[in-house]
């Protein structure tokens, strides 16, 4: 089975074609922004145009909208290549590839940018989720606590906080990892993980 990753969630664009579990083409980019921008073109340079008979997308949470724009575009092509869509958790991808970095310890924190001066914070161990994700300030996630291996963009902050030696690697995530990723975590539902409330609330409906 020809298989299609795409990671949008994060400063990181990154998209993967495998063969089964064989690795065909990959490209990973530090955008910031323009994933819009960028994302379709990359997938255009993959062998036959990263055409695939299975699309796995990344959900989240992350950058709203680059996670939308991730998700809008594996729907499109699961419909004009007729291939099945999955996501995953972004968190749970950067777990993955936070066992690879350090192997001795399968208990690890994922730490990543969020909002608003908070970070998405999860605990991991044997490569599934021990707990929802969480979006907290730098104080709340202190109180939190985290194990001793910490992961993500926002690692060695969350690390330098307990200023006990923690170990600390910086990943952002990486559709090349897709198959360290544990297959639990694949969904067929698409709805968008964002961590955290929408920072807009609807307008109260006037009264006639």
């Amino acid at each position: 089975m020809r298989i299609l990753a795409i990671e949008t969630a994060s400063e990181a664009c990154s998209v993967a074609l495998f063969e089964g579990a064989e690795l065909l083409s990959h490209d990973h980019r530090v955008l910031g922004r323009g994933h819009a921008e960028s994302l379709i073109p990359m997938i255009q340079a993959l062998p036959q145009q990263g055409r695939a008979d299975r699309i796995v997308v990344s959900l989240g949470p992350g950058s709203f909208t680059g996670v939308r724009i991730g998700i809008a575009a594996a729907r499109a092509l699961g419909v004009a290549w007729r291939a099945e869509v999955l996501g995953y958790p972004t968190l749970a991808l950067v777990a993955a590839q936070g066992v690879q970095l350090d192997s001795p310890s399968d208990a690890l924190t994922v730490c990543m940018n969020g909002g608003h001066g908070e970070w998405f914070v999860q605990d991991f161990a044997g490569g599934l989720a021990q707990g929802a994700v969480q979006s907290l300030t730098p104080e709340k996630a202190l109180e939190a606590g985290a194990n001793r291996v910490i992961v993500g963009n926002r690692a060695r902050e969350l690390a330098d906080l307990f200023d006990d030696g923690r170990t600390a690697h910086f990943v952002l995530p990486d559709a090349a990892a897709l198959h360290e990723l544990q297959t639990s975590a694949l969904t067929a539902d698409l709805s968008p993980v964002y961590g955290r409330a929408p920072d807009a609330t609807p307008q109260k409906v006037r009264p006639a």
